[in-house]
């Protein structure tokens, strides 16, 4: 039975203060490979420029019927005959599994059939690892740099005093005391509490082809890249697989100038501040943040004039570029419009309804920009809605107008809009739009070759034979 490693208040903060050493090492260890290479080689954009394992992951229980938990792929699953928990694709997957999975079954099973919170079982799978020499696994980022567990910032003072967190760890405490019992000593809170920092400030969420996150995992070598609202890198997954492609051309690879987006995009600076501040403990000021001209864009009206396309700043009395009058019925028709569509999609988090988006685009088509972001917003609700019930004319209708909002907000080089192409070609070749279909799938193919790199199974399997087949369609 593992030892019972008792972390106190004083200790975590020598972690921390080692952590802050280990970053300094990290910088002396990027100068000194930029030293050892006299002709630095340049990174082009599509480049792969990570590749990593997971440290640890788990697959969110609501995909736990439907995926194998070991290589996450969707299909036929068997479930382990002992906890009935977890399932499995295949007899290799669950051999694969088993060096960690026999240490949680008998966890799962005492729990059974309630369902475990992710967040629970990812912190016994950190646990288990971590008792199991999993503090001394190395993941490197460059040949000769590399990070360790205890080199992830875990923000102890700042979860201390963060009252939600605290009573959120309190309740995963509980539920991994129900399930160790005298499996496995659990760590005492001060010690969980860092684990759980580690996790909620380094942790990704992986995602399927479509974008969608089935998973959580810790990657140890990527946690040294930082976020940017302007990121020039963009992190995808093969199954478990992270890759870090860059989406721009660099002069050579320097992780310090290396940034991806922690949190989605399509919001107001005001909001993704917000987040980032929430769930990374940091104030993000990059040049998107700091530009008062994106708010104005991002929460702009249509101009009254109707021959004016510019963006309006509704609290201004006039346009900027037309000079055209904002009235105070205007002003506030277009503020009911923006509260209708923010509550109507609070309400659909879940599930998008189509009438309820057609009723948000009706109200907001006399006085909301077509850039604003509440309006692509419901466009792409709408969109998803559109396909959910086989409307594939309004779907096409609805994707082709949320092309320019992606492409603004999320820029020429970003998996989603990638993949909205791809979607809007898929229906194109199913109503036989075959010249249109051929250019979105030849669009996304240019996009998705460089996030997801041209070996990715999105592009052999899905979109490079769905292109053949428009071509040859096409030609027939």
């Amino acid at each position: 039975m593992p030892s019972h490693r008792i972390f106190s208040p004083l200790l975590i903060r020598q972690f921390e203060t080692l952590t802050l050493k280990s970053k300094r090492a990290t910088n002396q260890c990027k100068v000194k490979s930029r030293m050892k290479s006299a002709q630095p080689k340049a990174i082009r954009r599509g480049e792969r420029i990570l590749t990593e394992k997971p440290f640890a992951y788990v697959l969110k229980s609501k995909y736990r019927k439907e995926r194998c938990d070991n290589c996450l792929n969707q299909g036929k699953v068997m479930k382990c005959s002992n906890c009935n928990y977890v399932y499995y694709c295949n007899r290799a997957c669950q051999m694969q599994a088993w060096p960690l999975h026999k240490i949680e079954c008998p966890m799962l099973k005492r729990i059974f059939p309630r369902i475990v919170p992710d967040a629970a079982r990812m912190l016994c799978r950190l646990i288990i690892k971590l008792e199991n020499g999993g503090d001394l696994v190395r993941s490197y980022y460059t040949t000769t740099c590399y990070r360790k567990f205890r080199d992830l910032m875990s923000h102890y003072h700042e979860i201390k005093h963060d009252s939600k967190r605290l009573e959120h760890l309190e309740s995963l405490y509980a539920i991994l005391s129900e399930m160790m019992q005298n499996d496995m000593i659990l760590p005492n809170q001060t010690e969980l509490l860092s684990i759980h920092g580690r996790l909620i400030t380094n942790g990704f969420n992986i995602l399927d082809a479509e974008m969608n996150s089935i998973a959580t995992a810790i990657y140890l070598g990527v946690s040294v890249t930082d976020h940017s609202c302007k990121p020039n890198a963009v992190a995808t997954f093969e199954g478990t697989t992270l890759h870090i492609h860059a989406i721009e051309d660099m002069e050579f690879l320097d992780w310090s100038k290396i940034f991806i987006s922690y949190i989605d995009l399509l919001n107001t600076p005001a909001q993704r501040r917000v987040d980032l501040k929430e769930n990374y403990y940091f104030w993000c000021i990059c040049s998107k943040c700091i530009d008062p001209q994106e708010t104005v864009e991002m929460q702009a009206a249509k101009c009254p004039n109707s021959k004016c396309s510019a963006p309006l700043d509704i609290k201004l009395h006039n346009c900027l570029y037309c000079d055209a009058g904002v009235s105070p019925r205007y002003r506030t028709a277009f503020q009911e419009a923006i509260n209708f569509t923010k509550n109507q999609l609070e309400n659909m988090k879940d599930v998008a309804y189509l009438d309820v988006c057609k009723i948000c685009l009706k109200k907001q088509k006399e006085f909301v920009h077509p850039l604003n972001v509440w309006h692509v917003k419901v466009l792409d609700a709408a969109f998803e809605a559109a396909i959910a019930v086989s409307k594939w004319s309004e779907a096409l209708d609805y994707g082709k107008q949320l092309l320019p909002g992606f492409r603004k907000y999320y820029g020429d080089w970003n998996p989603l809009l990638g993949l909205l192409y791809m979607k809007l070609a898929k229906i194109q070749l199913y109503e036989n739009f075959l010249k249109e279909a051929i250019h979105n799938f030849q669009e996304a193919k240019k996009i998705l070759d460089v996030t997801h790199g041209p070996d990715h199974s999105l592009l052999q399997t899905q979109l490079k034979p769905l292109l053949l087949q428009a071509i040859a369609d096409n030609s027939a």
